[in-house]
């Protein structure tokens, strides 16, 4: 193994349990906005976001919309599609964005750690410093790591909002590695998402371990593309096996 100098480490899905925060969020912006009035079920309703609300992030992070219009459409759209509209009338533009806004508050109160990352920061920090690199919105991440309690435990946050590009895209690797004041192959980069946290680090010429906690969706995606990373694990904890 190398002698990294740095880890740089994707937050969502790796550190914190971003899809059960977003699960019970969904569940209460269903409840509170009567979408059962739009659609037949909540798994109806959710399916219709999620599946755009992927296709929005792989926009965002192909830099091809801004966080300001993934926010709104990711709500926007499905209410749309329910309506069968293909012009967005005022009143549902604005609904959007209230269930847009209330959803990162919800977020931010259901959020939690996924198992053993606390304990994995904290041994990791103690022997190298540590980057959170993150596409969320910078608002929600800020709140997530101060009350994660692992705040202490991070030397620097890169967010692409701040940086004004996101993963994968070469340069806010690029800006974690110039805070760090490390080469590219002094650092390794940590994350559950092949696309973004992966292909991103490698274009960068970083090496990387691939956080493989869903092995439908890692089936899945393997079925589609060769993925491979430089290590790859089937949980967080394995992570301290490498490093």
């Amino acid at each position: 193994m190398k002698n990294y100098k740095a880890i740089l480490i994707d937050w969502d899905q790796t550190i914190g349990d971003w899809n059960g925060a977003e699960l019970q969020s969904q569940q209460d912006l269903y409840t509170k906005y009567r979408l059962s009035e739009w659609f037949e079920s909540f798994d109806a309703y959710f399916q219709a976001y999620k599946s755009h609300n992927k296709d929005l992030w792989i926009q965002y992070g192909d830099g091809k919309v801004t966080s300001e219009y993934l926010q709104r459409d990711r709500f926007l759209y499905p209410l749309l599609q329910a309506l069968q509209l293909d012009f967005a009338p005022k009143k549902i533009v604005e609904m959007a964005d209230k269930m847009g806004k209330d959803f990162l508050e919800l977020t931010n109160k259901y959020f939690s750690l996924l198992p053993d990352a606390k304990e994995v920061v904290q041994q990791l920090a103690s022997r190298y410093p540590l980057t959170i690199i993150s596409n969320g919105f910078s608002s929600v991440q800020y709140y997530k790591i101060a009350h994660s309690g692992l705040k202490p435990y991070f030397t620097h946050v890169v967010l692409s909002e701040e940086v004004g590009v996101s993963k994968p895209q070469v340069g806010i690797f690029e800006k974690a590695l110039q805070l760090n004041g490390v080469k590219a192959d002094e650092a390794i980069m940590i994350g559950d998402s092949y696309p973004h946290d992966i292909v991103g680090a490698r274009n960068a010429g970083i090496d990387q371990i691939w956080v493989q906690a869903d092995q439908k969706k890692v089936e899945g995606l393997k079925q589609q593309e060769e993925c491979t990373a430089t290590y790859e694990v089937t949980n967080l904890a394995d992570v301290l096996t490498i490093l």
